[in-house]
């Protein structure tokens, strides 16, 4: 009878130790989608950066008179650089530059030579495209912060979580109106 009550023992332990490696597997799986989501946000905030110097130095050629524009983009570009890994420090400097581009794309209706420019049309359709990217990339992070999070307040991973160290994290916030780049008529009618 002794030796039944060891078997039994020993297969609960088992299975205890299974199921905790599940749960820390799960865990680290959630962790690394999140991680893996940032660094795509990451990535085509640095892309949409290194445009927008380029973007003022072509609108800059025809619109010598911006200047005041062209310095609050300086500004903010360093001010969402310089936010970091912080989420919702980050979410808030990208909305501010978000602004003055979107004034940039604007500024493009007063001067009929810069529509018709090639390079500021390519700048123009490649902004667009980092834009939809940058969309795509935070839903995706959004989901998999969405997921950890999940798991990490879910019992019994809850109680691994703590023990592991893992914790919710924030999701990545853009406020949609003021992000979106401006439609600007290249058609040329009046």
């Amino acid at each position: 009878m002794r030796n039944v009550g060891l078997y039994i023992a020993g297969a609960i332990l088992i299975v205890l130790i299974i199921g905790v490696i599940l749960i820390y597997n799960g865990l680290v799986q959630k962790s690394q989608m999140a991680d893996n989501g940032w660094s795509d946000i990451d990535v085509q905030l640095k892309r949409r950066a290194n445009l927008i110097p380029q973007l003022v130095n072509t609108v800059q050629g025809y619109a010598t008179h911006e200047r005041e524009l062209f310095a609050d983009i300086a500004e903010k570009r360093a001010k969402a650089l310089a936010a970091g890994d912080d989420l919702a420090s980050r979410g808030e400097a990208e909305s501010e530059l978000s602004r003055p581009v979107a004034k940039l794309m604007a500024v493009a209706e007063d001067y009929p030579d810069m529509k018709a420019s090639q390079n500021f049309l390519d700048l123009q359709q490649e902004l667009a495209d980092t834009e939809d990217k940058i969309e795509m990339a935070r839903r995706f992070y959004n989901g998999a912060v969405r997921e950890l999070n999940t798991r990490v307040q879910s019992f019994p991973a809850n109680l691994m979580a703590d023990i592991f160290g893992f914790r919710t994290r924030e999701f990545f916030e853009v406020s949609m109106p003021e992000r979106a780049v401006p439609k600007v008529d290249l058609g040329g009618a009046s």
